[in-house]
């Protein structure tokens, strides 16, 4: 072996350490972000208590988070791409921290809720550059499909593990430290990323940032959500209703027009479409992100309201979801897809799903844990962990490297508009007439059924992805 071999192999040993504190680091700040997206679910009526929330009030702690995050992710993938990689992922962690703390410290309904929104701006920057981040370190391949595989399985995990989290912080410390746990986590991120993630350089040409665009999309989202939700009390007809969709559609319209005619650095490239698997893959996306995500939801409802769970219990029974999700997503997904076509896993994995949420529905309130949470639990948690990887990958495939954060940041607001807007129509769609737990539960199991429907339909739609499956 010469004196080559070897510093060949120090160097190469070296940037495979490297590449797997890079793998940590942005998993770490990807957790963070979907870890919030429900962590306070659980410490909801604790911060009502505390700071003074009305019934119709405390929604706001969720959905502060969840439109600022899904109407900026689109500006947050465009970033990476103007001001580099690192930077941005910085820049993120801080203002997550920095509002996360401002959140932990609020002292009334107006300053959690702003701190909330800030939060879901940051949270905007992360999502996308995390996986940008990825896509730049790890080569196209099997080494890729791992990354994306834990990845993947990270923000599942995150998302599982919020009412975990939120359960056991509020019980045992306060509501606040559901926020106060991102900062130590931010600041570790902050330091790890400035040793390891690699430096790139943008192109010194900078066009102006589609501020106009992201306003309008965030607007248009936020209002149509507002709308839909709304229809739940008021009714379909009710003019508040009418003016709220309609204002929403008018305003997605104009950030339509803006991208397609004035925008020099369009949040959303239209070529994009042009590209099958993103196209047909968003689409999937945002029918999969209208299930996956409300389903947390209402799960946390059915167990409360219906079985009678503490908020410690509910978050420990959300453990085999996690579990399941994690180990198909992360040990199983990865070697199938050298093996088998990616839309066969991902209408495999739905269909799977759509079992587990038919299963849910059938939930009574003297049901055993095991029948009515776990049996469904571990079917459409399998069902999950086999299609996310495979959608998360035809998504980015196929997308040229100055597009790669527009790319990333449209599959994020995909999968999060899909998620604001499938839960705004669920609640419509199954709001209880009552609170007794029989009526109750008959109004969750609505929208478990609802959810099974909506998967059968994605499993449909994996047809008209491209054929493809990694290749070692």
């Amino acid at each position: 072996m010469t004196q080559r071999d070897v510093r060949d192999g120090i160097a190469i040993e070296k940037r495979s350490g490297a590449s797997g504190i890079v793998l940590a680091v942005a998993c770490a700040a990807q957790f963070m972000v979907v870890l919030d997206i429900s962590v306070v679910n659980v410490a909801l009526p604790s911060i009502r208590d505390a700071l003074g929330f009305d019934e119709a009030g405390q929604q706001w702690v969720v959905n502060a988070y969840a439109l600022t995050f899904a109407g900026f992710l689109l500006l947050g993938g465009r970033l990476a791409d103007l001001y580099g990689r690192r930077r941005v992922f910085v820049w993120g962690l801080v203002l997550f921290a920095g509002a996360s703390l401002a959140g932990g410290l609020a002292d009334s309904p107006f300053l959690l809720v702003a701190a909330r929104a800030v939060q879901g701006l940051g949270a905007a920057v992360l999502a996308p550059v995390t996986l940008t981040i990825l896509t730049a370190t790890f080569p196209q391949g099997p080494a890729r499909t791992r990354a994306l595989a834990t990845w993947t399985a990270v923000g599942i995990a995150g998302g599982t593990a919020g009412n975990l989290v939120g359960g056991v912080l509020t019980e045992y410390l306060s509501w606040r430290s559901t926020l106060l746990i991102n900062v130590p986590i931010g600041i570790a991120a902050v330091l790890l990323s400035i040793r390891y993630v690699a430096v790139d350089r943008p192109g010194m040409v900078r066009p102006s940032l589609d501020i106009l665009g992201a306003v309008l999309a965030t607007g248009g989202l936020g209002v149509l959500a507002f709308g839909i939700a709304e229809a739940a009390d008021s009714g379909w007809s009710a003019p508040t209703t009418i003016v709220s969709v309609v204002l929403g559609l008018v305003l997605l319209g104009a950030f339509v027009v803006v991208e397609a005619r004035w925008a020099a650095l369009p949040l959303i490239p239209l070529r994009l479409f042009a590209i099958r698997s993103v196209s047909m893959g968003n689409v999937t996306m945002l029918l999969a992100g209208a299930c996956l995500n409300p389903m947390w939801f209402f799960l946390t409802l059915s167990m409360q309201n219906v079985l009678g769970y503490s908020p410690l219990q509910t978050g420990l029974a959300f453990l085999p979801h996690t579990v399941v999700a994690i180990l198909i997503g992360v040990r199983a997904t990865p070697w199938l897809m050298r093996r088998v076509d990616g839309r066969v896993l991902i209408a495999v994995g739905s269909l799977l799903a759509a079992a587990g949420f038919w299963w849910q529905a059938q939930l009574s309130p003297g049901s055993s844990y095991l029948a009515g949470i776990l049996g469904p639990a571990v079917i459409f948690s399998i069902g999950s962990g086999l299609l996310n990887t495979p959608i998360t990958t035809a998504v980015t495939s196929g997308v040229a490297t100055e597009d790669a954060g527009a790319a990333s940041g449209l599959m994020n607001t995909t999968k999060q508009v899909g998620g604001a807007l499938g839960l705004a129509a669920l609640v419509t769609f199954a709001t209880p007439h009552g609170t007794v737990p029989t009526v109750l539960v008959e109004a969750y199991n609505r929208a478990f059924y609802a959810i099974a429907a909506i998967m059968v339909v994605v499993a449909v739609s994996a047809i008209a992805l491209p054929a493809g499956r990694d290749r070692d």
